[in-house]
């Protein structure tokens, strides 16, 4: 198990980000009129503008030029969560903003480098500084919140137990597509938020922050991802729909561009890195020949759109439809499947691991791996009556 007094990475690297300072939301403009954020785009994509405060209210919860923020949204307006969890959500999105101007940062270009520390034996891929410092905000973060028991990241061997007191238990991919960096791909963080079982708390630490890290999807209360991208979108779910905000630089706030993102019931973009196509099962070979000769059950062409970023990919098929998939057992199933097909069903869409619902997966180790299939709930349905998707050799290339 990692200890919590673990001295930061970022202690050990000469890199230390400077981070951007926000304005205040009060400031005045050099005209000497009141601050009016600018148009924004929406994550639909369609231009609209930041959402005022939900039905119009004119409460003093909502931000002075009527916008909802972030946290308003979940303390007030919006979802209604319980205290100790809008204090937990906080913290993750100040991690999450640090997160963001530390991969934008010109400096960053020493940290996107493979440092070979991974564990002999160990089921994580090599680290990169810039994970490590990533996953150090975020552990800092929730250290901080006081509101977490125990943290489990993909950058960790074993589960950080943080305090006995704590409600929750985080799982995370603190810096997910990290490999593109040096080429400025989109990247993004991936978490997902479970209660802490109370019932272990006599088990000793080891055992305790394992088994609460060990939860079913089912019962994730709350999953998000931040989008690193032309623009910092973070998507959330609570189980009752899935909403998204976007950083606005100028105030530092994250503020409710979709209340409620629908993925559509089919799309007509299918996204996989079909440079492997010949390493796959019958029967998915058989569904990319099918729909991008538009002979599926939607009767148009598909076109492939692949970033080899999941967050990226994931947020993309959530907004135009369609299916993104790793049919190899490369995903993990705590860190990335649980949150990110907690989003996709609470948009209408579906997550399987070819055969069965990733919500309904039991974990039995940290770091297990599977295939990855979500989107849009008729092409999921139609790729798996298929039947054989699941790649299950993996020649030529690592994991």
């Amino acid at each position: 198990m990692q200890s919590a007094a673990t001295p930061p990475f970022y202690q050990l690297v000469s890199f230390r980000p400077k981070l951007q300072t926000f304005p205040s939301k009060s400031r005045l403009c050099s005209l000497g009129t009141p601050f009016c954020r600018l148009r924004m785009a929406s994550v639909s994509g369609f231009g609209l503008r930041p959402l005022r405060a939900l039905g119009g209210s004119s409460s003093s919860s909502a931000s002075d030029d009527g916008f909802v923020t972030f946290i308003e949204y979940v303390g007030k307006e919006g979802m209604n969560v319980k205290d100790d969890l809008v204090v937990l959500l906080d913290h993750i999105q100040y991690a999450c903003k640090r997160i963001a101007a530390l991969v934008a940062s010109p400096f960053n270009y020493s940290l996107g480098k493979q440092t070979g520390l991974a564990s002999v034996g160990s089921d994580r891929d090599a680290p990169k500084p810039l994970d490590i410092v990533s996953n150090e905000i975020i552990l800092s973060s929730l250290q901080k919140s006081g509101k977490v028991a125990v943290m489990a990241s993909e950058e960790n061997d074993e589960p950080t137990w943080i305090r006995d007191d704590g409600p929750y238990v985080v799982v995370t991919d603190p810096l997910d597509g990290s490999r593109n960096i040096d080429a400025s791909i989109p990247t993004g963080t991936i978490f997902g938020i479970y209660k802490r079982l109370e019932e272990l708390d006599n088990l000793p630490t080891e055992e305790k922050a394992t088994l609460n890290s060990l939860q079913s999807g089912s019962k994730l209360i709350a999953a998000a991802y931040v989008l690193y991208s032309s623009a910092t979108i973070l998507c959330i779910t609570f189980g009752s729909g899935t909403q998204a905000f976007t950083l606005d630089h100028s105030t530092g706030d994250f503020v409710l561009t979709n209340p409620s993102i629908k993925i559509p019931p089919h799309g007509q973009i299918y996204s996989v890195n079909d440079a492997r196509y010949f390493d796959w099962p019958e029967g998915l070979r058989q569904y990319i020949d099918t729909v991008r000769q538009g002979k599926g059950r939607y009767p148009k062409k598909y076109s492939a759109r692949y970033i080899c970023s999941l967050v990226a990919d994931l947020h993309r098929t959530l907004l135009y439809g369609g299916v993104a998939m790793n049919p190899r057992d490369h995903l993990r199933l705590v860190y990335e499947a649980n949150p990110l097909s907690f989003i996709v069903e609470q948009a209408g869409g579906r997550g399987s691991d070819g055969k069965n619902r990733i919500l309904s997966l039991q974990p039995v180790k940290l770091h297990q791996r599977l295939p990855l299939f979500m989107g849009s709930l008729e092409d999921m349905e139609e790729l798996e009556s298929y039947g054989d998707i699941q790649q299950k050799v993996n020649p030529g290339y690592e994991v």
